[in-house]
């Protein structure tokens, strides 16, 4: 992915250009287009999707008015306080706050303007989160988070170039002043642009990366987007753009082993539990599913198996993924723990001591030899349901350093004139590893990112 320092200047232009067709692109598309900008999105794939349509497409936002008629106390504040925790404080405050703050505006504004069916999420608390406010579309998937951002683009007049791989920033100084793009016959077109955006995500379908910054997570199965090689980071770099965070990801602690489907934590937060091959249990799985997925690598066979309920079982009907994962014969299900550990090839007795020990648990409450305190919740009873789950890498958090209005700053703090990043391809609020990562970070730092670049880039150009 280099950078050409003595191309000509392409004969196309476009004030605002944007690399990268997912949720973040689509979100600074929008933003620059509302700005009065026009806008192409440049785009690999036939239709754009990203890596947001293999989440389950939820948004943070903190101090909303659908969790005011809730009766939800929230504010960007306690959202804000939330992540640093979580991030144990190794991530940028600044940035932080920054975010916490616009993101009742950014879903108020995707609602609004842009008619993105945006609802509140409730029934449950995800790790982390002091408050209930993920938002998501009716069947709370990506793909329907993307097929409305995708229609809005389309209202909205946005141009959107597809199967058009960018393989060049075109440079003068400090400026990019365009793109090569590469079609898959292998023809290349180049486009000017005043502004870039790079919103080409992360790195984590580049194995060899994966192994030099997250050693921990190497191996575990990649379920996110094939084309996240990490381009922006070796564009950024090149140029001498500050970078953080690269050992930085969100993992997956429940991916149906075989499917590669999302088996979602609401299971896990609301009593369900994890045991190995052996039966028995071998974390606190309620810390959350990012830092889970490189415990379960660690486990014999790399895999785990989720053990709840039907009264779970009913809670998770609401997430398309649980359904899909129904559908493909993911989930097991057994009136006694015999039949349990007989369908899932566990040790019974094993088994059965591991179900005791977790009722026992949740009606006596306190933290267990993990830190996991199950009170609280009502005990799990028959019939019994289990899904079979691998540890999986979704998405790299680490990426190039930006600042409030997602301006990619060089190593020494300085912005570039005309270069933005939001989503996978900047830095995230995660903090390094996984376990800082709580749910919603990367769709919060996709949306409003992208938002804030769209603007910024438009306002450049207006």
């Amino acid at each position: 992915m280099p950078i050409l320092r003595d191309a000509p200047r392409p004969e196309v232009s476009y004030p605002v250009v944007v690399v990268g067709g997912g949720a973040c692109g689509l979100c600074a598309a929008l933003a620059a287009r509302d700005a009065g900008a026009d806008v192409l999105v440049i785009e690999r794939d036939p239709t754009p999707r990203g890596t947001t349509a293999m989440s389950t497409g939820l948004i943070p936002a903190a101090g909303t008015p659908e969790q005011a008629a809730a009766g939800i106390d929230d504010s960007p504040e306690r959202l804000a306080a939330d992540i640093m925790a979580k991030a144990k404080g190794k991530t940028d405050a600044a940035i932080v706050r920054r975010l916490a703050a616009e993101s009742a505006e950014t879903v108020a504004w995707l609602k609004a303007r842009h008619a993105v069916p945006l609802s509140l999420v409730g029934g449950f608390l995800y790790p982390g989160h002091s408050a209930m406010r993920m938002m998501g579309t009716p069947n709370r998937t990506g793909e329907e988070l993307m097929a409305a951002l995708n229609a809005a683009a389309a209202a909205a007049g946005v141009d959107i170039l597809t199967e058009a791989a960018v393989r060049d920033l075109i440079v003068e100084g400090d400026r990019v002043v365009g793109v090569v793009a590469e079609r898959p016959d292998g023809a290349t077109e180049a486009v000017g642009c005043e502004t870039l955006i790079l919103a080409c995500s992360g790195f984590g379908g580049n194995g060899a990366l994966v192994a030099e910054y997250i050693p921990e997570i190497e191996g575990a199965v990649f379920h996110g987007h094939p084309g996240n090689k990490g381009d922006a980071l070796a564009w950024g770099r090149e140029m001498g753009a500050g970078v953080a965070d690269l050992d930085a990801y969100q993992g997956h602690g429940g991916l149906a082993y075989g499917h590669g489907i999302p088996i979602l934590w609401p299971l896990i937060v609301e009593g369900g539990f994890q045991v190995n091959r052996a039966g028995e249990r071998f974390s606190n799985e309620a810390l959350g599913y990012s830092e889970q997925a490189a415990k379960i690598v660690t486990q014999p066979g790399a895999v785990a198996w989720s053990i709840f309920d039907e009264r779970l079982d009913a809670l998770m009907r609401q997430f398309d993924d649980y359904r899909d994962a129904l559908a493909a014969g993911a989930v097991v299900e057994a009136a006694t723990v015999d039949e349990l550990a007989a369908k899932t090839g566990l040790p019974a007795a094993a088994l059965a001591a591991t179900i005791a020990e977790v009722d026992m648990l949740t009606r006596d409450g306190g933290p267990d030899r993990f830190g996991r305190d199950f009170g609280g919740k009502p005990p799990l009873a028959p019939p019994w349901r289990a899904a079979k789950v691998t540890g999986a890498l979704f998405h790299t958090q680490g990426g190039l350093v930006v600042d409030g209005d997602s301006r990619v700053l060089k190593a020494d703090g300085s912005p570039f004139p005309n270069l933005f990043a939001g989503g996978g391809a900047a830095r995230g609020v995660s903090g390094p590893g996984a376990s800082g990562y709580i749910a919603g970070n990367g769709l919060l730092t996709a949306t409003t990112l992208g938002k804030l670049a769209g603007r910024a880039a438009a306002g450049l150009v207006r």
